[in-house]
């Protein structure tokens, strides 16, 4: 009897699952447009990457595929009950991974920008991101936990960041 395989799952794999899991059915073009307003706050996904993950996660045996006969032949995908199980056990597994810090501004204090200069311009950034995150956190007092405690980290996130960069700049003045 031969071994069956376990598919590979990234974190994409991961994002394409749970927004499934909300949303379904939907499309490539449906998870992207959540993709925005969503996860891509704190994990960005390439939209090309959801179309090829939607089609490898159905081949796997984790989403049930539809395609429109006519039209546009779009397709549309739904969570198995294999998708779900891996959801499932994703969701239970503890990770130690941190996150990954990406930052232009942090990058070029590093190799010596003036930190005044860079302050002006970050200030301005993160006080629009947190508004931002602000409105979408007034605008879904109801939402899933798991979705308002995401958006509290970035909150926090980017309250942290204005400290930083305002302490920056009034130690250069």
């Amino acid at each position: 009897m031969p071994a069956v395989s376990t598919p590979r799952l990234t974190a994409t794999s991961y994002i394409v699952l749970g927004l499934l899991e909300g949303a379904e059915p939907a499309t490539p073009y449906d998870l992207k447009q959540l993709a925005q307003i969503s996860t891509n706050n704190f994990w960005t996904v390439p939209h090309t990457q959801l179309y090829t993950e939607c089609a490898r996660l159905a081949a796997e045996g984790l989403l049930d595929e539809r395609q429109e006969q006519t039209g546009r032949r779009k397709r549309t995908y739904r969570l198995t009950d294999s998708g779900r199980a891996a959801l499932a056990r994703w969701r239970r597994e503890p990770t130690q991974e941190l996150h990954e810090l990406r930052d232009a501004g942090t990058l070029k204090l590093f190799f010596g920008a003036d930190p005044a200069r860079l302050a002006v311009t970050e200030l301005d950034a993160h006080r629009k991101r947190l508004r931002g995150y602000e409105e979408i956190r007034a605008a879904i007092p109801h939402a899933p936990r798991g979705q308002l405690l995401a958006l509290e980290f970035g909150i926090g996130h980017e309250r942290e960041s204005i400290r930083f960069w305002t302490t920056l700049l009034s130690e250069a003045h």
